[in-house]
């Protein structure tokens, strides 16, 4: 690359000096890194097309006054910095035709993007570059910071991760780098943002159930302690006299709260497994692969780890998928107590009426009622049990095969290099 021109450096000069000390302190993320990123970007994707020195240089001295506009606010920036920027480039004696190939990039990059021509091209991708970065959730939390600041609205990140969703999906890059370079990385932190919407929904699913099963015990013990004060007998109040009452309501909704949050826990570790396993393999198919003509020794490495992140990803899959029973019960079940009505797997089949009948016998029996959420307690147990003894061989799986890989890539390096 041509060292930096007179011309070049005045811009930069120019630019770093509004974007450092005339922009308001609300622009947390389009200030003067931002910029500098920018510049990077330009750099990069301009090695990769071919370009001439002079068309690098009119990139560069418009990526580094895209942004100067919002010295004077958010709205309409775009056309500020071109007005910026066309008042200093006649300054500097820079010709028409030049100034217009700056002003063009510059208008491209206002959103939705539409460039008319290769440089614009270069630029809208450079603008966007920040979306295939390790960093894309650090200046996307920037971003939501600095719209918060300046609208004076609040935006939630639940709602902020579903609109970056939103605009990862219909975004594309115009350039041939960006198609073939920044595209997959964009894609795997999309996968990694649907990864997070996927675990904010699962924690507030569980939080939902685990309000109702706390409902529904409380419920179901109101009613008891009514059924059990029209009982007669004195063997029964005896017996009700002797029985902790307060401990045992205590126990089983601590019980029945640790398990759902252990089953929640346990969904949640099985996503990690699933998403990061799926963004290997969206590498591996959508870069290694199609260099097994150039790099020949790579191919069994790759078959290893490929297999690894399949079973693990299996494993991860059986260990969140739902076991459901018949869902029917008869009336010769209820009178010999040997179904659980606590547990939708035994009822959702049977009718309202049948349901509803079998309810009432079993609020009319204390016995009943508290068998019922001691199997629902055992049976909850059984099922986490499951889910961690597969969690447990995904996570195996996962770890000596990816180290194996690992071994196997360098052994293929080192010891199998590719003959030129």
């Amino acid at each position: 690359m041509a060292p930096e021109t007179d011309l070049l450096a005045r811009t930069h000069a120019y630019a770093e000096s509004i974007l450092t000390e005339r922009l308001a302190s609300t622009f947390l993320f389009h200030n003067v890194d931002h910029t500098r990123e920018v510049v990077e970007a330009v750099k990069e994707i301009g090695r990769h097309s071919a370009l001439s020195d002079k068309d690098l240089e009119t990139l560069l001295i418009a990526a580094w006054l895209h942004d100067v506009g919002y010295r004077d606010g958010r709205m309409n920036h775009e056309r500020t910095s071109m007005q910026i920027a066309r008042t200093f480039l006649e300054e500097q004696g820079v010709g028409e035709k030049r100034i217009e190939k700056v002003l063009q990039c510059i208008a491209a990059t206002e959103m939705p993007q539409r460039p008319q021509n290769a440089l614009a091209e270069i630029m809208c991708d450079a603008d966007l570059h920040h979306l295939a970065t390790d960093g894309y959730a650090e200046k996307s939390e920037l971003l939501r910071q600095e719209i918060s600041l300046l609208t004076g609205e609040k935006v939630s990140k639940r709602k902020w991760l579903q609109g970056n969703k939103l605009f990862y999906e219909k975004h594309h890059y115009f350039t041939e780098y960006g198609r073939t370079v920044l595209e997959p990385r964009k894609q795997a932190n999309l996968q990694r943002i649907e990864a997070a919407i996927a675990e904010r929904e699962a924690g507030k699913a569980a939080e939902k159930e685990a309000v109702k099963a706390r409902e529904q015990e409380k419920q179901a013990l109101k009613t008891e302690a009514k059924a059990g004060k029209e009982k007669e007998g004195k063997e029964a109040k005896k017996e009700k006299e002797k029985r902790p009452e307060r401990g045992v309501e205590t126990m089983f909704r601590l019980t029945s709260q640790n398990h759902v949050e252990l089953s929640a826990m346990a969904d949640n570790k099985a996503n990690i497994m699933i998403t990061v396993n799926s963004i290997i393999v969206s590498i591996l198919v959508s870069i290694l692969i199609r260099k097994f003509e150039e790099f020949p020794n790579l191919v069994v490495p790759t078959i290893i780890l490929t297999l690894v992140c399949l079973v693990t990803i299996v494993f991860a899959v059986l260990a969140t998928r739902p076991n459901v029973s018949s869902g029917t019960f008869t009336r010769e079940d209820i009178l010999a107590k040997r179904t659980n009505l606590l547990f939708f797997g035994n009822f959702h089949n049977v009718s309202l009426q049948d349901y509803e009948a079998g309810v009432r016998e079993m609020m009319n029996d204390s016995e009943f009622l508290y068998g019922s959420m001691t199997r629902d307690i055992y049976y909850q147990g059984k099922v986490l049990g499951r889910k961690y003894r597969l969690l447990r061989i995904s996570y195996t799986v996962f770890m000596f095969g990816f180290v194996l890989a690992v071994l196997s890539f360098g052994i293929a390096i080192f010891f199998f290099p590719v003959v030129d």
